[in-house]
């Protein structure tokens, strides 16, 4: 119960993008309760930052995976994101209903200024930190130009981008070599729960079994949504083109939720036209100023 009331109070506060999220699980989860070490915890941020989707969320999911199994993980995973799903939904109802009244249209048109600065600020941020030398520098101009002259497909661009770092990494491994995302542990806080020596749970251990069965039930569950959808709405309904459509992004959200941006703009304004581009800021507005993954 202590678990489940943590996740969601987490899941109200978690304000601040991934960096600040995963700083909030730190210091409750590793400092304060002891659920788990430092280095479990570093340990468990770097599979998640190589992971398409959103870390913070895949981090509370594999902690809470690790302390209590599969049910474990689902309830961390789900109360991370409930509170804001409710938020952002009234949030969003207010925009539909309200949105033209002059003092509502006004303060959200005072947010985009601030909600481009945060985009440019992540995009300075995420490239200072991954673009540590001028093959990098280049690879980046390179996937600016293919999808803002040629508007090449966000996902062809990171599929010539791991392509291209693939080969690269064989002829020219120090230019292609991980920056290291975090550090080790800089301190011990004591004992936890979960130790840097304590034994693996017997869920944790992999076997292929397992593995087989958990990956047919998440196609199933796949399937079985998108069938229903194109059942109640045909193949070529909005909420089944959006389906398929955010199942690709799930799969190629790779440097998180910024990175992903032009790809869901793309999409989203450009090729299915379900938004406009002031929608789009205004979404983002909204999701900048909720918690929970943006």
């Amino acid at each position: 119960m202590e678990a489940l009331l943590y996740w969601l109070k987490l899941g109200f506060i978690s304000f601040g993008g991934p960096a600040g999220q995963i700083s909030m699980m730190h210091q409750e989860l590793v400092e304060k309760r002891r659920w788990i070490s430092e280095h479990r915890f570093l340990h468990a941020l770097n599979y998640t930052m190589v992971l398409p989707g959103p870390e913070a969320q895949q981090l509370a999911t594999y902690i809470g995976w690790l302390m209590h199994g599969v049910w474990g993980g689902i309830a961390a995973g789900f109360l991370f994101v409930l509170p804001s799903l409710f938020i952002l939904s009234g949030l969003t109802w207010i925009y539909l209903a309200y949105g033209n009244v002059p003092i509502v249209e006004g303060i959200l048109y005072g947010i985009k200024p601030a909600v481009t600065a945060i985009v440019v600020f992540a995009a300075y941020r995420i490239g200072s930190r991954a673009l540590t030398n001028n093959v990098l520098r280049a690879m980046a101009v390179a996937a600016f130009i293919a999808i803002f002259a040629f508007r090449i497909p966000f996902p062809y661009i990171v599929l010539m981008a791991g392509i291209i770092a693939s080969v690269g990494a064989r002829f020219a491994p120090e230019k292609f070599k991980a920056g290291g995302h975090h550090g080790s542990s800089g301190g011990s806080f004591g004992p936890a729960i979960i130790d840097d020596h304590t034994p693996a749970p017997e869920h944790t251990q992999f076997k292929w079994q397992r593995f087989a069965l958990f990956a047919l039930v998440g196609i199933a569950i796949g399937v079985a949504i998108m069938a229903m959808l194109t059942f109640t709405y045909g193949w070529e309904g909005t909420l089944t083109q959006m389906g398929v459509f955010f199942t690709k992004a799930a799969l190629v959200t790779f440097g998180g939720a910024y990175a992903v941006l032009p790809y869901v703009y793309q999409g989203g304004v450009e090729q299915y036209g379900w938004l406009n581009g002031t929608q789009m800021i205004d979404g983002l507005a909204l999701g900048e100023t909720t918690p929970g993954p943006l």
